[in-house]
């Protein structure tokens, strides 16, 4: 296995998680390979079904927000298998209701496969450790300043267009 390879298998989950936080449904699909599956808490199918359970489910949440940590890859051939710890924090409207209010726990356990278009998830687990109802907790912003957004007027997505041309 190549630092290289390792960049880019960590980099593909990275990938995921923004495209998860920021709505950006081609680019949660764009992770998978081809025949990439996908099996979470509440799904358990093709990569192109779990894009769709996202889109039904994702934009009833106010946001998301993915944190990953501890990552380890394990590279034979064309083939990895990696492992990532992770928190993914869920807020949503009515702030009191603990199904759109939760913090949860988990480990990505991902069956990597080397594609022409690079590392590519062709099996995802994504096992649920814990999770924390955070309902009721969430505060009001102290003050004004740049707040983080589901579309193209994200920081992060008006930079990008300012710097990078894209």
């Amino acid at each position: 296995m190549t630092a290289a390879d390792r960049r880019e298998i960590h980099e593909t989950v990275l990938r995921y998680c923004r495209a998860v936080d920021r709505l950006d449904f081609d680019g949660v699909r764009a992770v998978y390979a081809e025949d990439g599956v996908d099996h979470h808490t509440g799904f358990s199918g093709p990569a192109d079904d779990y894009v769709a359970w996202l889109r039904g489910l994702l934009p009833a949440l106010d946001g998301t927000m993915h944190l990953v940590a501890n990552h380890l890859a394990e590279v034979d051939g064309d083939h990895a298998v990696a492992e990532t710890y992770g928190t993914a924090v869920h807020w949503g409207t009515p702030g009191g209701d603990p199904r759109k209010n939760f913090t949860s726990g988990f480990r990505y356990v991902d069956h990597f496969v080397r594609t022409d278009a690079g590392w590519r998830i062709r099996e995802r687990f994504a096992v649920r450790e814990w999770t924390r109802d955070d309902s009721g907790r969430m505060l009001a912003p102290e003050g004004d300043g740049p707040r983080g957004r589901r579309d193209q007027q994200d920081p992060f997505a008006v930079l990008r267009r300012s710097v990078l041309g894209h």
